[in-house]
């Protein structure tokens, strides 16, 4: 592919996931779910700022791969963090859509969090490609982790949250695991503390603005 190419095409990803209209592969999970069950008022503004925080959470991760692929020294390192990169685009498309469902809207931080993600990325590039799948694995554990906790917190009956959710934290767990086989390396706790501090720091923020 030539170069503007793929200028073109990761400049288009950027924008999607900051400003909205992610383009999904497969099929919104809960989608058959054809008569949406009625929330109280505070049960949808709950799941409207959970699902936020997820949609964030995957603006973060489309930087992220993106200036992780970039920085790749091994391109078979770089067509994983593509295939991965894919995926996570589907959950932006699904979080994008649920948000519209319950009458909500994305964060107002999204380009913050894009750009600040993208320099984290970069350094993490930078270190090498075992630390930058070391990074990837650490963060799809912990993401796995918080998607966890929201399956436990989204209203009993919101089945769209809840199918989106899971499917999602399936697919953290694949890719993290397949950066540990393609030779992560596990990072220094200090690192993993810095990355639960910020990750506190934008759930936070991300519920309500």
């Amino acid at each position: 592919m030539a170069l503007l190419d793929r200028f073109i095409i990761e400049f288009d990803t950027a924008l999607r996931s900051v400003v909205g209209g992610a383009n999904a592969h497969r099929q919104t999970p809960g989608a058959d779910v054809h008569s949406e069950v009625v929330l109280e008022s505070s049960e949808r503004e709950h799941a409207a700022g959970l699902m936020r925080v997820n949609h964030v959470g995957e603006v973060c991760a489309q930087a992220l791969y993106q200036s992780q692929k970039l920085f790749a020294r091994n391109p078979e390192i770089q067509e994983m963090l593509h295939h991965s990169g894919q995926e996570e685009m589907d959950h932006l498309a699904w979080c994008e859509t649920r948000l519209h469902e319950l009458g909500s809207h994305t964060s107002y931080l999204n380009p913050f969090w894009y750009a600040g993600s993208f320099a984290i990325g970069m350094i993490a590039g930078l270190a090498g490609d075992k630390w930058s799948l070391g990074f990837v694995a650490e963060t799809e554990k912990q993401v796995e982790n918080h998607l966890e906790s929201h399956s436990e917190k989204l209203p009993q009956n919101d089945h769209r949250s809840r199918a989106i959710v899971d499917q999602m934290r399936l697919d953290e767990i694949e890719h993290g695991q397949a950066a540990v086989q393609a030779g992560g390396a596990s990072l220094p706790r200090p690192v993993q503390q810095m990355m639960k501090a910020m990750s506190k720091i934008m759930t936070t923020s991300a519920y309500k603005i």
